[in-house]
């Protein structure tokens, strides 16, 4: 039976999430491009949670703004994250997105990029239009955070393609959760916590006090994902399972793995991630997961992810400390405990 935290979560999460997506088929239909629309489309219309939106439109909320001056922001990140989606599937050869084939395996890689670029470009229209609702300072504002955070991704992002690139099999766990920082931290929960304040409270909060608890909710987050990608219901889950371990990523359970698995499991390892992605059969990705089992590397990272959510429950108080109770503010306070329990 679900909790009162994920109940809670699942119906604000269908509520701003609906918002949004209506939001963004808007400015999807409005392309004057049928074929390039189709395209664009395609990820948005499959679904997703819509978290990122939810938690701006949340955030904003929560601090005393309406759902018409936070859902510009809202729209403008989601479709930013799809842009995401669709060339991270590239760079990573996934096969799936959302239950279903990735887009350039339906249209090959140059269309995919293609329309990567256009959702990312699409993704700047609602911020423009933010200065007919919140006027062009605050406007303004809420542009540098998004200039912000799409660097701080990239710059993740290019972090995790050198180490496979590279096959560097020495990391640690600080180096992962750099990565995880501006990876996934800034754009799913730093940046929507950020720019919801920043409009709610007319930028008189310390954006600062945010960082924190964004980094400490995203990293449970990502980490949690990482381990139902091993672990989820192929159904539930939506994309490739055991993706991770035949593209090589460097989750926080491979690298515990090389970090404490004996000499011989170790060197196997490194010639196997050496292997080009479709070199790695599933014999080997299979073996893989098995000494990740029988190493403790999954039950290291259910811990981290539990320690990283105890911390942002904690960061919360601090950081939501001037916003008055509200179904929004429980809503964000729930976060830590359904990133844990979400299936």
């Amino acid at each position: 039976m679900p909790s009162d935290h994920a109940l809670l979560v699942r119906a604000v999460l269908d509520e701003y999430g609906e918002l949004a997506s209506r939001g963004m088929s808007r400015y999807l239909e409005g392309l004057r491009f049928p074929e390039l629309a189709g395209l664009l489309a395609d990820y948005p219309s499959r679904g997703g949670r819509l978290l990122r939106a939810s938690l701006c439109i949340a955030s904003a909320r929560a601090f005393g703004a309406s759902v018409r001056e936070a859902i510009q922001s809202a729209i403008s990140l989601e479709l930013m994250h799809n842009a995401f989606l669709v060339h991270d599937d590239v760079e990573d050869e996934s096969e799936e997105r959302r239950g279903r084939p990735a887009l350039h395996v339906l249209h090959g890689v140059p269309i995919a990029i293609n329309a990567g670029d256009g959702l990312a470009v699409m993704s700047l229209e609602p911020l423009i239009h933010n200065r007919l609702i919140l006027g062009p300072r605050l406007a303004f504002r809420v542009f540098g955070e998004a200039q912000r955070m799409a660097c701080e991704a990239i710059e993740g992002q290019t972090l995790e393609l050198k180490w496979r690139d590279e096959n560097h099999v020495e990391l640690r766990a600080e180096d992962y959760l750099r990565m995880v920082l501006k990876k996934t931290c800034w754009y799913t929960t730093i940046y929507p916590c950020r720019v919801g304040a920043l409009i709610g409270s007319r930028d008189t909060l310390e954006l600062d006090h945010f960082v924190r608890f964004g980094f400490f909710l995203g990293a449970a987050f990502q980490i949690q994902d990482d381990l139902l990608n091993l672990t989820g219901d192929h159904r539930r889950y939506g994309k490739e399972l055991l993706g991770d371990i035949r593209e090589g990523k460097r989750t926080l359970m491979l690298i515990h793995l090389l970090r404490v698995a004996p000499d011989a499991i170790r060197r196997r390892l490194r010639q196997l991630l050496a292997l080009p992605r479709r070199e790695r059969g599933d014999e080997q990705v299979r073996w893989i997961r098995r000494v990740m089992d029988e190493n403790g590397s999954i039950d290291y990272a259910r811990q981290t992810a539990n320690a990283l959510a105890g911390a942002a429950a904690f960061e919360f108080k601090g950081a939501f400390a001037r916003a008055g109770a509200s179904r929004d503010r429980d809503f964000i306070e729930a976060l830590p405990y359904w990133m844990l329990e979400r299936a």
